[in-house]
């Protein structure tokens, strides 16, 4: 799935592109509207071209029934031909011309400086020569177009007929593509454009680098956070209200999460209460009905062994209650861990001694591995996890048969800490193991079966949990809690 920063990177290079694109639209659309600028002009001047001849022929026809006129007078009445001819055309200057004389005649008459203009463009003076030749030698007219940086030259020529061999017409304007209606609008559009644009990446750019940085600081919050306890963290406002409202959200979520947590813990531990009650009244009952029965015995004969074994027997009995109910309380009157940092070589030493002379007695060896090296040793409950430790040792003890091995280790799994018991015994029966850490559930005839809910509760309080590992032989639990280091 794509993460929100791809897509907004994404939505920029499409702005991006999109202003690229648009630029290149409008840039066409100018080439285009010069070129229909230029092409207008093209026709104007063939036109105006053409209107010279028409006079021209007009005041040549009528040369024909008097003497032609010569020197000036001819310039004079050839530039008048060329000033009405041209008259009604903005921006377009002609003339005739004669191929080896030049130019007979000249006119501008729409210019706008600040007086008439009557000589002949001397940077276009080649330019002209060359058209007009070419249209007296093809006896056509020829137009031409001429590029500059900022204007396009547009040129006819055509020839003439009459009294002057060699004489042609010609007309030229100038089309100015860097100026004009349609170059200010490119520039104002392009403008826009660009600003748009700009503003719109900066923008876009800046939203995109405050959403990466919250969402990061979120993201960091969150894998700071110790979740092996199943709960939320409370995460802090970002000041965006989009993400604020997913914040308040998800804070108000783990609060309501934590209480629903704490009312199910209380649910299930008044359910183990529940449970308990019904299982202490059936493991109270045969001890008191055994010591009832040692107790009529002991009354009813005389001899004072007797009597001294029933009363033995009735000490047995009443040990037996006693650890009963005091486990009873103890699952009962949970109190939370008291976390302090405990060295595992110790932790496990300890454990050894306290098991090791009766591991011997029945006949069993008891390993203990080496503690996992860390820089820094984990925190928990020493007394609550010994307890639990040796829960599963004495278990594994009974279980074990004479010449079994019972291994106790601990080893480290990412920030998990483990504290597994493996025996080479039977194994747990496959129909308890379901139900292994419920209290009273046990596999021996002798057994209270509190002390595996015992482990269970004291894992759950450190965060954790304990579990049956399923192993190629015997039986193997583990305890799994949090490693913390303060």
């Amino acid at each position: 799935m794509r993460s929100l920063r791809t897509r907004l990177f994404a939505l920029w290079v499409m702005l991006a592109a999109s202003g690229a694109a648009t630029a290149f639209l409008l840039v066409e659309f100018y080439r285009q509207s010069a070129s229909a600028q230029v092409g207008r002009a093209e026709d104007v001047v063939s036109r105006a071209c053409h209107e010279i001849g028409d006079r021209y022929a007009l005041i040549a026809a009528g040369w024909r029934g008097s003497a032609e006129p010569t020197g000036s007078a001819l310039k004079e009445q050839l530039a008048n031909v060329v000033r009405i001819a041209l008259a009604h055309a903005p921006g377009v200057e002609g003339g005739i011309w004669r191929q080896g004389d030049g130019s007979l005649a000249y006119a501008f008459p729409t210019y706008e400086g600040t007086g008439p203009k009557t000589d002949v463009p001397s940077a276009e003076i080649e330019t002209i020569r060359q058209i007009n030749a070419d249209a007296w030698r093809g006896g056509l007219p020829v137009t031409i177009r001429q590029v500059g940086r900022s204007q396009v030259l547009a040129i006819n020529a055509c020839p003439l007929r009459g009294p002057f061999s060699g004489a042609t017409a010609w007309a030229m304007t100038r089309v100015f593509t860097g100026q004009g209606q349609a170059y200010n609008q490119l520039l104002v559009g392009l403008a826009i454009l660009a600003a748009t644009v700009v503003v719109s990446a900066v923008w876009l750019g800046r939203i995109l680098y405050t959403w990466s940085r919250k969402l990061i600081a979120l993201e960091a919050a969150l894998a700071a956070h110790d979740s092996s306890g199943g709960e939320l963290p409370q995460l802090p406002l970002t000041g965006e209200r989009e993400l604020d409202r997913l914040v308040m959200t998800l804070n108000a979520t783990g609060m309501r999460l934590n209480d629903e947590r704490r009312r199910a813990g209380a649910a299930e531990r008044l359910a183990a209460v529940g449970r308990l009650a019904a299982g202490l009244a059936h493991e109270i009952r045969n001890p008191i009905a055994a010591m009832r029965l040692k107790a009529e015995n002991a009354l009813a004969v005389a001899d004072k062994e007797r009597r001294a074994a029933a009363l033995s027997s009735i000490l047995q009995q009443v040990g037996r209650l006693d650890g009963l109910l005091r486990d009873l309380l103890t699952m009962t009157q949970r109190r939370e861990p008291r976390l302090a940092e405990n060295d595992l070589a110790a932790f496990l030493a300890r454990t050894a001694d306290n098991h090791r002379e009766l591991a011997a007695s029945k006949g069993v060896k008891l390993v203990f591995g080496a503690a996992p090296a860390a820089a820094a040793a984990p925190w928990f409950d020493g007394e609550q996890m010994h307890r639990a430790v040796d829960n599963l040792v004495l278990n594994a003890i009974e279980n074990t048969p004479a010449g079994g091995l019972i291994a106790v280790r601990a080893e480290r799994h990412s920030d998990r800490l483990r504290l597994i018991v493996h025996d080479s015994g039977p194994g747990v029966p496959l129909d308890i193991r379901e139900r292994l850490f419920e209290p009273f559930v046990t596999g021996r005839s002798e057994g209270t079966g509190l002390g595996l809910a015992l482990v269970r509760d004291i894992a759950r309080a450190h965060g954790g949990d304990a579990r049956l590992v399923p192993a190629d032989e015997g039986a193997l639990f583990e305890i799994e809690i949090p490693w913390r280091t303060s």
